[in-house]
């Protein structure tokens, strides 16, 4: 796209250019060398300069309007539609990349029946900001640190604004970077900070993107069908699974009011077996239930086990009028029709030392009843010792800090997978000073590895642990509530160094422990507590 609108700007250029030299042409066949004939001749000159200048400042608007009208017609974007707000796309881009990402973006949000407004970062205005109830940034770095080129007047603005509040918007940041530079991602990671400064609130925490990392890419993409609701659409690129055995799978909440929960043990079938750290991800390759493939097949008078085999990994309908749609296309077509269906991120809760990769896996549920693409499978239809699709993917924003500094790990639901692989290395390592805030429905049911917990707070591992069981009482109580109430430990605890660690759900617990911690510890120290890197998050 960028060449195309440099060669625009090229044409839109060259005929004021043609003009100037047919003045100028014109003037030095029919003036003599006389001091009038030298002024006219300047005069001239001006003036087809002028020319020039207007020209091609209407031919540039006219190639911005135009440009709009493209990427309008590319994602569907809109300002206004069926009185929605749009969601503002906003791209700071060097090379292109970072458009072309926005361009994917938008047009996944598309999909999942969301408006979309699509801007340059150097376009976008205070009014812009000001009526934007959700904002999506995808910002490169170039050189050491720099803005692009595009952005730098925006940059600009960000060192001496001291603008009005965007208390009422709420936003997410894919940063582009190389890590082969001393300034990894340090643009969009300024354009983070400045934002928050401003009291917009993170929808989810930064997204860096090393080289354009494949697997960061699929996690912004998993973000966006988060924040649509449209879970369904195909990987921007397909991750490279192993071979992985469903070893072990037990409910870890019978009984309970909430969906089943279940911990998951996983081996690695390819040899050698993966690595990975305290923090990372790992996704799944789903399947369909076999039953469903064979109803479905049916229903399309369909046979043969490889075809079986290939819809196993296929979004498949579950309407009659889209099965019927189905039903007269030859099996390639069919195919072509059937997205594959898309990976699935879940917190480790293990350490390759371990002997397993462990998963806390909470059975979701569909809006037309089915079971969730990822928990259905793993929770109820993979058979016990049978293989599974698995790629562990680098989470480098959630990995723990190198030294022994105390640390404070926050957490609700089956987020304490995350928190438990943290506390395993901790424990490991020998460094004891770690307190865990941890909350669920209620104790006697939801009260995950609760052996494991006690052990680990009997032996030190853990010097204090707050439980919030918001179901055990009449008035409801959270995790958000026990950190206020042990505001003095936790402004204490931050003194004296300590990195604070948030897994769980993005709806409810995130915002809410956010919000705590501004009020036990202000505003800027969370800011600047995010900026040093003590202060991460792995919710979804």
């Amino acid at each position: 796209m960028g060449k195309l609108i440099f060669a625009n700007k090229l044409r839109a250029a060259a005929m004021p250019a043609a003009a100037i030299l047919a003045t100028w042409a014109a003037a030095r066949a029919h003036l003599t060398d006389s001091e009038h004939g030298r002024w006219l001749l300047a005069a001239l000159v001006a003036l087809a300069y002028l020319v020039f200048c207007v020209t091609t400042a209407l031919k540039h608007r006219r190639l911005q309007r135009e440009q709009e009208q493209r990427w309008a017609a590319d994602t569907g974007a809109t300002t206004v539609e069926a009185g929605r707000p749009a969601v503002l796309v906003v791209f700071a881009s060097q090379t292109g990349f970072a458009e072309q990402l926005a361009l994917q973006s938008a047009q996944s949000l598309r999909r999942g029946g969301m408006a979309v407004r699509i801007l340059p970062l150097a376009r976008v205005t205070e009014a812009d900001l000001a009526d934007a109830r959700q904002a999506l940034f995808i910002a490169s770095t170039s050189g050491e640190g720099d803005a692009p080129d595009g952005a730098a007047a925006f940059a600009r603005r960000m060192a001496a604004d001291a603008a009005a509040s965007l208390s009422g918007l709420r936003y997410g940041m894919l940063a582009l970077g190389d890590r082969s530079y001393a300034q990894y991602c340090a643009f969009g990671h300024a354009l983070d900070g400045w934002l928050q400064r401003r009291h917009a609130q993170p929808l989810f925490d930064l997204i860096e993107v090393d080289n354009g990392d494949e697997g960061a890419l699929r996690h912004w993409q998993h973000q966006l069908g988060v924040l649509s609701g449209h879970t369904d659409d195909a990987d921007w690129s397909a991750p490279s699974y192993g071979r992985w055995r469903l070893a072990r799978r037990v409910l870890l909440n019978a009984g309970s009011a909430g969906d089943p929960v279940f911990h998951l043990e996983l081996t690695p079938l390819d040899l050698p077996a993966p690595t990975w750290q305290a923090g990372d991800i790992a996704e799944i390759g789903p399947r369909n239930d076999a039953g469903e493939v064979r109803r479905f097949m049916q229903a399309l008078s369909l046979e043969g086990e490889a075809l079986a085999a290939t819809l196993q990994a296929r979004l498949l309908p579950s309407a009659p009028s889209d099965i019927a749609a189905l039903r007269a296309l030859p099996s390639d077509e069919l195919l072509a029709r059937l997205k594959p269906l898309p990976h699935r991120e879940y917190s480790i809760a293990s350490l390759p030392q371990d002997g397993s990769l462990d998963l806390l896996v909470r059975r979701m549920t569909q809006a037309d009843g089915r079971p969730g693409i990822g928990s259905g499978w793993l929770t109820l239809h993979a058979p016990e010792g049978g293989e599974l699709a698995l790629r562990v993917r680098s989470n480098s924003g959630f990995h723990a800090p190198h030294d022994p500094r105390p640390m404070i790990l926050i957490g609700n639901g089956t987020g304490l997978a995350g928190l438990r692989a943290h506390l395993r290395a901790r424990a490991a390592a020998g460094h004891h000073r770690n307190w865990l805030v941890f909350g669920e429905r209620s104790r006697a049911h939801d009260f995950f590895h609760r052996d494991e917990i006690q052990a680990w707070q009997a032996q030190g591992v853990l010097e204090r642990l707050d439980l919030a069981f918001s179901r055990d009482q009449a008035q409801r109580v959270y995790v958000q509530d026990k950190l206020r109430e042990a505001a003095d430990d936790l402004r204490a605890w931050v003194g004296q160094g300590a990195a604070l660690y948030v897994c769980g759900s993005l709806q409810g617990m995130a915002a809410g422990v956010a919000d705590a911690l501004r009020e036990v510890l202000g505003e800027d120290m969370l800011i600047a507590l995010a900026e040093q890197g003590r202060y991460r998050r792995d919710v979804y």
